[in-house]
Parts: structure tokens; sequence; C-alpha cells
């Protein structure tokens, strides 16, 4: 099975705005552009992946990509995740990928075995494999074999609204709950635990 991996990045300065109480622009711009590296090292690490794919509007985050190996695709237009990710979907399509893996740039705790994880359970096609946000309400990673079973709904509640397209779709549904998974950096309570949780690390 070939597959693709889909890597959603917002403009590396404007990323992360609910930040903002917290850390300065610099400060954010610094933590986006280490989280988009972070997040492709971890990607690259994977045989089971045929290509990563980073979408965005911002150059330097495409170049970061580049330089790392990734393919790219530059959005235009109005900015909408929703229609990016069907963009870089369609190409990936075009280049006969069996299945894509949407997972963005904003989980500072992945791993390579978080990513096996997803992988492990996309068998017997079609199959949709989501693994939702710790609060149990958006989706921090969506793999689908084949490309294009669903379409994407990533918004405020978008977990439950995939789970249901996966249905209607006639897809196997298979959730993944880690706590690796689960946490995507978004509000300052977010960081907080990240802190904790490396502060432990090194005890």
């Amino acid at each position: 099975m070939t597959l693709w991996a889909i890597v959603p990045v917002k403009p590396l300065r404007r990323g992360k705005s609910r930040l903002a109480g917290t850390l300065t622009e610099d400060e954010r711009t610094a933590l986006n552009q280490t989280l988009l590296e972070r997040t492709l090292k971890v990607l690259f690490t994977l045989k089971e992946l045929d290509q990563v794919l980073v979408v965005s509007r911002d150059p330097q985050a495409l170049t970061i990509a580049r330089n790392q190996g990734a393919k790219t695709v530059q959005e235009d237009g109005q900015p909408h995740l929703n229609t990016a990710l069907k963009r870089a979907t369609v190409m990936a399509q075009v280049h006969s990928t069996h299945g894509v893996l949407v997972l963005p740039a904003d989980l500072p705790l992945l791993t390579p075995d978080d990513v096996r994880a997803l992988i492990d359970r996309a068998v017997k096609p079609p199959v949709v494999v989501i693994a939702p946000d710790r609060h149990g309400k958006g989706t921090n990673a969506l793999l689908m074999v084949p490309a294009g079973q669903i379409e994407y709904d990533f918004g405020e509640g978008s977990f439950q609204r995939h789970c249901e397209r996966a249905i209607k779709s006639g897809a196997r549904l298979e959730i993944v709950e880690l706590h690796s998974l689960g946490l995507d950096l978004d509000l300052p309570e977010d960081l907080e635990m990240i802190k904790k949780l490396e502060a432990a690390a090194k005890l």
C-alpha cells in the first residue's frame, strides 16, 4: 500500500495566536518552526510512508519542508483548511497513492510509534482511522484508504463529523486514542502541560 502523509501548516508568524498572552510573536514563530521541523523528522523516519506533502500559504514553511525532502503545495485564494487538504489529496491521488494520512504539525509529543499505531489499523479498506484530541472533540490525525474516501470537515467539533462521514461512506471506522496524539498545542494550558511533562522526563 502506498501512503502519503499530508501536513497542513499555518503561516509560522500567525499560527498559535491563542498563545499570544503567553508568548511573543517571535517566540510563537520559533515554536511553530520547531514543531514543523520535529513533525517532519518523525515522518521521515517511517518507511511505511512513501511521501510527505506539506500544504501551506507560508513560503518559509514550504522552504523548510522542501529542505527536509517533502513535497509542497502552496495555498492560494482564501485560506481554508479543508479546501487546502482536498487539493493536496488530489495531488497524492495523481501520484497513485492508495491512502493519505492528515497530520497537523502541532503535536509536540508525536512519535514514530504513534504514526505506526494509526497505519496498523488501516487494513481491509475502505477504512478511516481517526485520532481525536484529548477533549474528544477535534481531529488530531485522520488516515483514510482509499484517499478521498470522505470529505474533510476540520474545525470545531470535527471528530464527531468525521466519524459520521466515515460510517455514512461505508468505510470501517477505527478510533485510536493515544495521549501523545491527543495533545495538540493550542492553549496556554497545553503549553503548561507540555512543560510539566518535559520536566518530569528529566527527573
